[in-house]
């Protein structure tokens, strides 16, 4: 009984608790996934559960996705890798009609629990109610809306929970692959997004690590089957579909990608640099190539150092977007010549090209034209008398 009392406080605690007779066999459970939609943030869907408690009249959404744009320094935290998420409760209807304006297509799928597991997992919901649980700190991979809900599930079925046994494991895939299936459609986005992340998204996923994603959840629980009453059944049930949109197809036009985009101002670069001779023209460009190359290169040692975002650590991005790169603009800046600091640039954008292929990291192709055109521009102040495009007057 105490138990029980435990589990209704999910309910009492939203001022639902008129009547304490309710038995937890009432309690219907379900999952639900949600489409993608347009926004970063939610291109990847989302994942909630729904517990209807029929003779409390509660039909009630829990959702570990809640964050709030409000929060004072908001860019700040989340960029430290310190921005607070929440579980936030909604009616059922609501929530319905917030995916609805979005256009977001919604499958719901009944869990098939015992009464002693939907205690469990209602006791676990309490306790994730409680102040100094409601909040917790998001990591993208490890810690979502997606995962909250895959742990809670795990402690609430214990030992009778079992995963699918892994066909091939040479040939799963990694972090990266599953979330580009999601970019398709955003190159720009893609390719700003692997800028960013780091080796660690790079490393295999296991069934269990897929999870991160609320479709890859849907797909995993779907999959798996629980012992109850000394038979297996599936732990969901059919999917019943709430909201149902037809997502457009999303096109990837050549000619805007950012390859395309960038290759074509490589080409730009070295008409320019073999057209344009003097010295006044040249350290212009360099000024405001070498500007923008050092935003980047400041961006890799913050969030390489100085985040709290593991998937945005060892981000080897950052031998090409290095910090000599600053040293160089300061160097344009004060027309100083130096040209042991290009010639480092110039070196290890040579060695990012040469060793790229053998890293533990999978790179944008995009990249490698930002890279020649970093190699081209420091190559031309590094001094080398092979080099066609140096100039005297610039070293």
């Amino acid at each position: 009984m105490r138990k029980l009392t435990i589990a209704l406080m999910v309910f009492l605690i939203l001022g639902n608790g008129n009547n304490a007779s309710a038995k937890v066999q009432d309690v219907d459970i379900y999952l639900l996934t949600c489409g993608p939609g347009t926004e970063l943030y939610s291109i990847y869907g989302h994942s909630a559960l729904r517990i209807v408690f029929p003779d409390m009249n509660s039909d009630l959404v829990y959702n570990w996705g809640v964050f709030d744009f409000a929060t004072p320094n908001f860019a700040w935290k989340f960029a430290k890798g310190r921005l607070q998420y929440m579980l936030g409760v909604y009616p059922y209807a609501s929530f319905v009609r917030e995916y609805e304006a979005e256009k977001r297509w919604m499958i719901s799928q009944k869990i098939n629990l015992s009464n002693a597991e939907k205690q469990e997992l209602l006791i676990l919901i309490s306790d994730n109610l409680q102040p100094e649980n409601i909040k917790y700190r998001y990591d993208f991979l490890y810690d979502n809306c997606s995962t909250r809900i895959r742990d809670l599930l795990e402690k609430a079925l214990g030992d009778g929970i079992f995963y699918p046994e892994e066909t091939n494991k040479r040939i799963l895939p990694t972090f990266r692959d599953l979330i580009y299936v999601y970019q398709r459609g955003y190159p720009w986005m893609k390719f700003g997004i692997d800028l960013l992340l780091g080796a660690p998204v790079d490393r295999k996923a296991s069934i269990r690590d897929r999870m991160f994603l609320p479709i890859e959840l849907q797909k995993v629980l779907s999959s798996i089957h629980i012992r109850q009453d000394a038979k297996m059944i599936p732990l969901l049930q059919n999917p019943e579909t709430i909201l149902e949109f037809s997502q457009p197809p999303l096109k990837e036009g050549f000619f805007t990608s950012p390859l395309f985009v960038f290759c074509m101002i490589l080409i730009i670069a070295v008409i320019v640099s073999g057209v344009i001779r003097q010295k006044k023209p040249n350290r212009i460009i360099d000024i405001f190539i070498f500007s923008i190359y050092s935003v980047f290169a400041i961006m890799m040692v913050f969030f390489n150092f100085f985040t709290e975002h593991q998937q945005l650590r060892w981000n080897l991005n950052m031998i090409w977007l290095n910090p000599l790169i600053p040293v160089c603009l300061i160097l344009l800046i004060l027309n100083a010549g130096r040209t042991r600091w290009y010639r480092l640039v110039f070196w290890l954008g040579v060695f990012f090209l040469l060793i790229a292929a053998a890293l533990p990291q999978k790179f944008n192709n995009a990249m490698f034209p930002l890279t020649v055109l970093l190699i081209l521009r420091s190559s031309l102040r590094a001094g080398y008398k092979w080099n066609p495009f140096t100039l005297p007057d610039l070293t």
